[in-house]
C-alpha cells in the first residue's frame, strides 16, 4: 500500500516530536506522501513537485511579516504539498494563526512540532520506506507485464491482456480509442460502490492508439495500479498493432517530427509535411512541453492543438513532449498567441514548463522554430529566472533580446555592457544585500508601471517609489523619456544570462 501521512505520524521518527494537525482539513491523514524534504527558505515553493512533507524549524517565519508567512502557506498549497509540519519553540513559540487561517482556507494541513529533534533522522527513516515502496512498485509492475507478455505469446486478445491486468490490480481495466470507442476490457471480482479513476497513454509506433483506463476501488493501492499499467504499455501496443496498425498519414507525421526534432534539412521536410498534412509554404509554429509526465500529456494536447490550429502533429519522447502546429496564413500572428491562450488550459503536473516557438515561415523553418523554443526553456531554466508559476506557457518572443544575445554576444561582451550600465546597482546589491536589479528590470518589464510592478514584487507602493529613487540616484536620473531606457532595459535582460 501507499504511505499515507498518518503513516508518517505512527513513524517512531516523527512520533519523537510530538505531532499535531492544527488544521482541520478533510481527510488530511489519508493524504498520499511522496517524500518528506525540509528547508527555511520561505521561496521554496517552486522548486518542489507536490505530495511533500515539508519540515520547517520555524527560524525564518518567526523574523518574517505576517504577510510573507500567509504567502508562504498559500505558496505551498498552490504546490499540492501532503503537508507543512512547523517545529515551534524559543524562536518561535506557536504557529501564529493567520498561517492556520490560511492554511485551512487552503486545504493545506499544518502540523505542530512541539518537541525538538532531528529533521535528519525523520527524512532519512520515512524516506528509505519511500524508496523502498517506489522499488516494489516497480518490481510489481514488471512482473504484471510479464505475464501479459506470456498472455500475448499464446495468442491472447485484448480481454485476455485485460484480465491479467484487472486480477493483479484488483482493479477494472478498459482500453479505449482516441475517439472513446472500446477496444478490450475486463472487470475486477467485486464491483466497488466507489473507485479512482487513472489513465495512461497507450502509442503504436509513437502514434497515439488508445487509451487505458484503470477504476480502482477506494480501498485499493492507485498508485500501485498506475505504476502496472505505464509498465505494461509496451505489450498494449503489441497487441494493438496486430490488431490496427497506424495509416500511412499518422507515420509520415511521426518521421516529420522526428525530422523537425533533428533539424533535418529543408528538401526532407518538404517531402514529409504535404505527406503528414502540412503545406510546404503555411507558417507554423512549434510547442515544446516538458513534463515528467509528457507521454501522458500527449493526448490532452492534441485535442488542444485540433481545436485551435488546421493541422497539427505531436511526438513525445522522455520527459519532452514537442508538436507541430500549422496556422492560417492570413492571421497566422493572432492564431499563434490564441494558441498560446489556449495551451494555458493545459493540465500538466508539477515541475512542467511549455514554450511556444516563433513564428516559421514554411515547414522547412520548423526546426528553427523548435531550436529557439527549447533555448527559451534552457534560457530561463539556466539563469533561474523563469515565471513565478512553473508550468506557466512561454512565449519565446518575450526573450527575443536574451536568444540573440546569446546566440550573438560571447559572455565577456554581455557582462561588459551590464557592468558599464547597471555596476552602481550591482554593487549596491552586493554589498548591502538589496534588490534593486531585480525591483528595475520588473519595472522596466512591466512597461515602467509603477503600481503593476509593486504588486509584482509584493511592495507597498511607498517602498517601490524609495528603490525606483534609488536606482535612478545610482543610474544617473530617470532614464524615461530618454535614450538610457532601452539600454537599462536590454542590461537588465542580458543579466539574467
Amino acid at each position: 500500500m501507499s504511505l499515507l501521512l498518518a503513516d508518517a505520524f505512527e513513524h517512531e521518527s516523527l512520533k519523537a516530536a510530538e505531532p499535531v494537525l492544527r488544521t482541520d482539513v478533510p481527510e488530511a491523514l489519508s493524504r498520499q506522501l511522496r517524500w518528506v524534504h525540509s528547508s527555511e527558505v520561505l521561496d521554496i515553493a517552486p522548486l518542489l513537485r507536490g505530495g511533500e512533507l515539508l519540515l520547517s524549524g520555524g527560524q525564518a517565519l518567526a523574523t518574517a511579516s505576517d504577510e510573507r508567512r500567509v504567502d508562504y502557506v498559500r505558496q505551498l498549497a498552490a504546490r499540492g504539498i501532503t503537508a507543512l509540519a512547523i517545529e515551534t519553540g524559543p524562536e518561535l513559540p506557536a504557529i501564529p494563526e493567520s498561517m492556520l487561517d490560511a492554511g485551512q482556507e487552503a486545504g493545506l494541513p499544518i502540523i505542530e512540532l512541539c518537541k525538538v529533534v532531528p529533521f535528519v533522522g525523520i527524512m532519512q527513516a520515512i524516506n528509505s520506506l519511500l524508496v523502498s515502496e517506489s522499488v516494489a512498485q516497480l518490481q510489481f509492475g514488471d512482473e504484471t507485464s510479464h505475464a501479459m507478455a506470456a498472455e500475448l505469446a499464446h495468442g491472447g486478445g485484448l480481454d485476455q491482456l485485460l484480465a491479467v491486468l484487472a486480477s493483479r490490480t484488483g482493479s477494472s481495466a478498459r482500453l479505449v480509442s482516441p475517439s472513446g470507442i472500446t477496444l478490450g476490457s475486463a472487470t475486477a471480482a467485486a464491483q466497488p460502490e466507489s473507485w479512482t479513476t487513472s489513465t495512461v497513454d497507450v502509442p503504436v509506433r509513437g502514434v497515439l492508439a488508445a487509451r487505458l483506463e484503470l477504476e480502482v476501488p477506494d480501498d485499493g493501492d492507485a498508485n500501485l495500479a498506475q505504476v502496472a499499467g505505464e509498465r505494461c504499455v509496451d505489450i498494449l501496443g503489441l497487441a494493438l498493432l496486430q490488431r490496427m496498425p497506424p495509416g500511412l498519414k499518422e507515420l509520415a507525421g511521426i518521421e516529420l517530427m522526428r525530422a523537425v526534432s533533428s533539424g533535418t534539412q529543408s528538401w526532407r521536410l518538404q517531402q514529409l509535411g504535404p505527406a503528414s498534412g502540412f503545406p510546404a509554404s503555411g507558417p507554423v509554429a512549434a510547442v515544446v512541453v516538458r513534463s515528467p509526465a509528457a507521454g501522458q500529456l500527449r493526448t490532452r494536447l492534441d485535442g488542444i492543438l485540433d481545436g485551435t490550429v488546421p493541422q497539427s502533429a505531436s511526438y513525445a519522447d522522455n520527459a519532452e513532449l514537442i508538436a507541430l502546429a500549422a496556422l492560417p496564413r492570413t492571421r497566422a500572428v493572432a492564431s499563434r498567441i490564441a494558441l498560446i491562450h489556449a495551451l494555458e488550459a493545459l493540465e500538466v503536473p508539477d515541475g512542467s514548463v511549455i514554450a511556444v516557438g516563433p513564428l516559421a515561415q514554411g515547414i522547412g523553418e520548423a526546426p528553427w522554430s523548435l531550436a529557439e523554443a527549447r533555448r527559451t526553456l534552457e534560457l530561463i531554466q539556466g539563469a533561474g529566472s523563469g515565471p513565478a508559476d512553473a508550468n506557466t506557457v512561454v512565449d519565446t518572443e518575450d526573450f527575443a533580446v536574451e536568444r540573440l544575445a546569446q546566440g550573438s554576444l560571447d559572455a565577456a561582451v554581455r557582462e561588459g555592457f551590464v557592468r558599464r550600465q547597471l555596476g552602481a546597482v550591482v554593487e549596491h546589491d552586493e554589498l548591502r544585500r538589496s534588490e534593486l536589479m531585480r525591483t528595475l528590470a520588473v519595472w522596466l518589464d512591466t512597461g515602467c508601471n509603477t503600481a503593476h510592478a509593486a504588486r509584482e514584487l509584493h511592495l507597498e507602493r511607498q517602498s517601490m517609489h524609495h528603490r525606483l529613487q534609488r536606482i535612478f540616484e545610482l543610474c544617473g536620473g530617470d532614464p524615461r523619456g530618454t535614450g538610457r531606457l532601452v539600454a537599462l532595459h536590454v542590461a537588465t535582460r542580458l543579466a539574467r544570462l
